[in-house]
């Protein structure tokens, strides 16, 4: 018989239940880091990695002159991070990353 099993699931990420429960915790969040128009750059990213170590959820926002779009950005932003993407509204998203040492948020299972 051939080797025809299924690839395995990817890896689960957030639960819609939980996607809903951080969107109304970032609600009130101002964007802690901005994208201007040098769009995605190496300082960007290490500015996310340390602002979800100190917060674990943060809203980003992409400036008016970033020629690259939201969906182009935060899939990569998420990527670099290791954080997950949990909203795009507009030019703002909202990134999760759960602290390893005393998590504050804790999500709904």
């Amino acid at each position: 018989m051939s080797d025809l099993t299924p690839p395995p699931p990817p890896p689960a990420g957030l639960t819609g239940k939980q996607r809903q429960y951080l969107r109304g915790l970032a609600h009130p969040l101002n964007p802690l880091v901005r994208i201007g128009k040098e769009g995605m750059t190496e300082s960007i990213a290490t500015k996310v990695r340390q602002e979800l170590d100190s917060h674990e959820l943060i809203k980003v926002k992409i400036g008016d002159g970033c020629l690259e779009a939201p969906k182009e950005i935060y899939p990569l932003i998420a990527e670099q991070t290791h954080a997950e993407l949990v909203q795009v509204i507009g030019k703002v998203g909202i990134f999760y990353k759960r602290r390893r040492k005393d998590p504050e948020i804790q999500l709904p299972k």
